[in-house]
């Protein structure tokens, strides 16, 4: 499989006003009305399906991200298209940039069936990966047997089950999430995490993934854009010696994990797509993936920095 066919596009900083992402605001149209923002994506995936990338992730807590994508399927029609989607945060920001909260998380069975059935209309039978949106160890999923029953008749109708994942215990719920089984079958097919080469916590739980047989996806991998704005010195250096951006240089780090099946893109315009595929020509040797290595930071300190990020 090439690059391009492992590059993924999220719409998470698309499909609402206000998201964490640094470098978003210059890119995105004046206004970010709902109109404006359905241009938006629709450029993006455009330009992302002409490049050959043939995954796109949303989610039902990404504004209107889910609805922007199924009219955008509907118009185009395209036959080649896997949509990966996750429930369990609901938008509550009211297409506001100034909104005290912007989303709430609720793992349970009731939000699970109103949500499912939300993306079934947005999504119109296209939807292939359903995810559980953020789990944590300590999510109520782990001893909601009755939920776990309702995500496993899922896959039996052909829709794969997979998990996300967010936080500095993001490797122990790996390992907590792929034992789960329901009558015997395990009951999560996919797990998407971020791994980017400041936060590689998840990498062996994610390695482990893989070879059991899971779909890994990964996410943030410019660190909510920290990695393509404010990129430490030695990413700088690096990418200038490969006649590429920091971001590119970024992406090209998550394409060297063999484990890693899909690399998902955040980008908000063409030209931001445009930079973020010059991952697919790099090759990183093992000088350069030993100076990205050494920039890895404690998840604790990530996390930290990521949760202080202010929603613009």
């Amino acid at each position: 499989m090439n690059a391009m066919q492992r590059l993924g596009v999220g719409l998470a900083a698309l499909g609402r006003p206000a998201y964490i992402n640094v470098g978003r605001a210059d890119e995105l149209p004046h206004g970010r009305g709902v109109e404006q923002m359905r241009e938006a994506t629709w450029n993006v995936l455009d330009a992302a399906y002409a490049a050959g990338i043939r995954w796109v992730d949303t989610a039902r807590s990404y504004g209107r991200a889910e609805e922007f994508l199924g009219s955008w399927l509907s118009a185009r029609n395209p036959e080649d298209v896997t949509v990966s989607s996750k429930w369990g945060y609901a938008y509550v920001g009211d297409w506001k940039t100034d909104a005290a909260v912007h989303e709430v998380k609720e793992h349970s069975l009731g939000r699970f069936h109103t949500q499912y059935r939300e993306t079934r209309e947005s999504l119109d039978g296209r939807l292939s990966v359903y995810q559980v949106h953020s789990l944590t160890a300590e999510s109520p999923l782990f001893q909601d047997v009755r939920l776990q029953e309702a995500l496993a008749e899922l896959n039996a109708e052909g829709v794969q089950v997979g998990f996300s994942t967010s936080g500095p215990g993001q490797a122990d719920t790996i390992r907590r999430a792929m034992a789960l089984d329901v009558s015997g079958q395990r009951l999560f097919r996919t797990v998407q995490s971020t791994w980017n080469i400041l936060e590689t916590s998840a990498e062996d739980a994610l390695r482990e993934a893989h070879d059991a047989g899971l779909h890994v996806l990964l996410k943030e991998v410019l660190a909510n854009g920290r990695l393509a704005v404010r990129p430490p010195a030695a990413v700088q250096t690096i990418a200038s010696e490969k006649e590429v951006g920091p971001d590119g240089l970024a992406l090209a780090a998550a394409l060297s994990r063999p484990w890693a099946d899909i690399v998902l893109i955040g980008a908000v315009s063409p030209t931001q797509l445009e930079s973020n595929l010059t991952s697919s020509r790099v090759s990183l040797d093992e000088g350069d993936l030993r100076a990205l290595a050494e920039l890895n930071v404690p998840p604790e300190r990530y996390w930290d920095e990521r949760s202080a990020l202010p929603w613009t």
